[in-house]
């Protein structure tokens, strides 16, 4: 099953992005970049990062590597045809403790593809 909690296969939910098709909008792409994270699709986060805010490097292999457990998409908010936001909240473990992580994020469409902006945390 997709690890974004669609209830579909990879392949038939996160996996289509993952492999080069487009996001139609600023939520699929969330869910697929929590899937991303999930899998360890580090190429694929780089690459729907939006250029001007993309770090130089991911470290997905640190050290203790958080357990993910499931996303809640509290909103999704376009703005207009090329901006949008998504409040989501990504629960985890990490050394045997439960945490979450509570962002607004921004996203903006160029071209035909959906970019992470950046994100606003919250409590």
């Amino acid at each position: 099953m997709c690890p974004c909690g669609s209830g579909h296969t990879v392949e038939n939910c996160c996996g289509q992005f993952h492999a080069g098709t487009a996001a139609p909008d600023a939520e699929s792409l969330m869910r697929s970049r929590y899937s991303a994270f999930v899998l360890g699709l580090e190429d694929y986060l780089r690459a729907t990062w939006h250029p001007d805010t993309r770090p130089a490097e991911l470290d997905l292999d640190a050290t203790p590597r958080p357990q993910w457990l499931g996303l809640a998409i509290k909103s999704y908010t376009p703005l207009d045809d090329s901006h949008a936001t998504v409040e989501f909240i990504a629960r985890y473990k990490c050394n045997g403790r439960a945490f979450k992580l509570h962002e607004i994020s921004r996203f903006e469409r160029v071209g035909v593809r959906w970019f992470y902006v950046d994100g606003e945390m919250r409590e």
